[in-house]
Parts: structure tokens; sequence; C-alpha cells
């Protein structure tokens, strides 16, 4: 498994892609825009050059990374050779479905199938192709060069095998795996998410400012964002995204989304991603630079 595709050049597939070069592996990157591969390779360069300012790697270290990755605009020739498929794209359910019907049908028997879905249902994705039992979740987190789990999520029929193998794969990125049932949300979501919404309620019912919120919990708690921060940080659409499945998938009232979080989506406030969140990333900059700090 030296050829590893991956689909998707935004935040997370080009970590995704950046990591597996880093160590040794073939990695095709796919994505139908080449203007999204191009930022894709731009990101990777970039953070690359990062860990060769603070001497993590060397310059030769970087040239090699970087040739080991090649673009794709085309999944049927980014996946002839891969051993290993890594589906990275956005959040959304029919999307993905869509992505691991074509997968099956081009990629050959053996090949494992995997997502990096936060929240959709390996099983649900998996029920789609004639091989769920080499369909898995690889739930990486960002940034993932440096952070170091990898949840594993066993949909209903993947293998035992497949199982093991991507733990053994995940290890030898010097990550951490962790293997985790297929229920919505996984760990990470199930257990992120209410405190970010219930972080959101709270400014929403004007207990206390964002500010206010955030500094508690870094303080407080010794988390090293704040819950608003780190909700502007992955992205207002996608903690959105990760409550409906939650409050679709359990029917319980307590995952519901604020209402605050809902408008501020509806307006196109994104965070980082769209400059204004509940910090303003177009101005000031003040919470990505702290943001920053731990990256």
């Amino acid at each position: 498994m030296k050829n590893i595709a991956v689909i998707g050049a935004g935040t997370m597939g080009n970590g995704i892609a950046h990591t597996f070069a880093q160590f040794g592996y073939k990695v095709q990157l796919i994505d139908v825009s080449e203007k999204a591969l191009e930022k894709g390779v731009a990101t990777i360069t970039k953070n690359l050059d990062r860990m060769v300012a603070k001497e993590t790697i060397s310059e030769n270290e970087k040239n090699e990374t970087l040739q080991n990755i090649q673009t794709y605009t085309s999944i049927k020739e980014g996946v002839q050779y891969a051993g290993l498929v890594i589906e990275a794209a956005t959040e959304n359910t029919e999307l993905k479905l869509n992505i691991f019907r074509d997968l099956d049908s081009i990629c050959a028997e053996d090949t494992i199938l995997a997502t990096n879905t936060s929240s959709i249902s390996i099983t649900k994705i998996a029920a789609v192709t004639s091989r769920p039992d080499k369909v898995i979740g690889m739930h990486f987190m960002n940034p993932v060069p440096i952070m170091k789990l990898v949840e594993v999520i066993r949909g209903y029929s993947t293998s035992d095998e497949v199982t093991n193998l991507i733990m053994e794969l995940s290890k030898k990125l010097n990550k951490v795996p962790v293997e985790v049932n297929d229920y919505p949300g996984f760990i990470a979501n199930r257990i992120l998410m209410p405190m970010l919404n219930e972080a959101i309620y709270s400014l929403y019912e004007g207990v206390a400012g964002v500010y206010e919120i955030d500094t508690v919990m870094k303080l407080g708690m010794a988390h090293p964002m704040g819950p608003l921060q780190l909700a502007d940080f992955i992205g207002l659409d996608v903690c959105l995204s990760i409550l409906n499945v939650l409050y679709e998938g359990f029917g319980n009232s307590k995952y519901a989304p604020c209402p605050l979080l809902v408008n501020m989506v509806t307006a196109g406030k994104l965070g980082v991603k769209s400059g204004e969140g509940f910090y303003d990333y177009t101005e000031t900059r003040k919470a990505e630079k702290i943001a920053k700090q731990f990256i």
C-alpha cells in the first residue's frame, strides 16, 4: 500500500496528502478543480517551509515530500494504482455517496476505500458499494500534519483485517489511532459539538460575551483555544452540519443547533474561511493570530 489516493485538495485533503507524502508514500491528490489543486500544493509547500524554518525537517526532506505528490483532476486516472483511497471532499452526504459509487466501479477489488468524514455514517457510505467490508472511516484532525489523533471508524460490515491494517498504517504516520464504532458524530464530534453549541447558546442567551466565554474555557479548563474561536477555525457551516447529523441521528433535542449558529451560517459568517464569525478576521485578524500560536 505505497500508493495513496486522496480525493479533495481542501484543508483536510491537502493535510492528509502532506502527511502521507512526508512519510514516503506516493500520493495522488485529486480534485475536480485545477485551481483547488494548485492552492492545495501551495499550502503544503508553505507548511513544509515552516517546518524547515523550525528545523523539524531538512530542505531535502521538503523536496522529497513534494516529489511524492502528483495531482489529478480525473478520479479514474488518480486512483488506478491506489491500494487505499481516502475521500476528503465537502461534508455533504449525497456528494460522498456519489464519489463512493464511482470509486467502487473504478477501483480494483482489493482497494480499501476510506472516508475522512467527521460525522456521516460509514455504514451508509459502505452500503452504496459492493465492498462494504473494505470501507472504513479515517477521521484525521486539523491541522493534519501536527495533530496526532486518527479516529478509525468501523462500519457495520468493515472487516477486522481492514480495521487492523488501517490502525497499523496510522501508526506508521506517527499518529495515534483510536478505534470507534459507527454512530452519529463518532466520539470526537459527539462530545465536542455539544460543547461548542452550548458556548454559542451562552452567547445567544446573553450569559457572557465572546471574549469572556473563550477566556473562561482557556484559563479555567486549560483548553488551548476557546470554543467560539475553535468553532470559527473549524468553520461554522461544518459545525452546523455535524450538529444536524447528531440531531437527526439521535432525535434528541440536546443536539439541536443554536438559532444563532443557524443565522450566522445563513448570513455567510462562517469563521476564518469567510473572514468573519464570532471574531473579525477581515480587519484586526487578532483571533487568527492567536489561533496560529497553536498550529
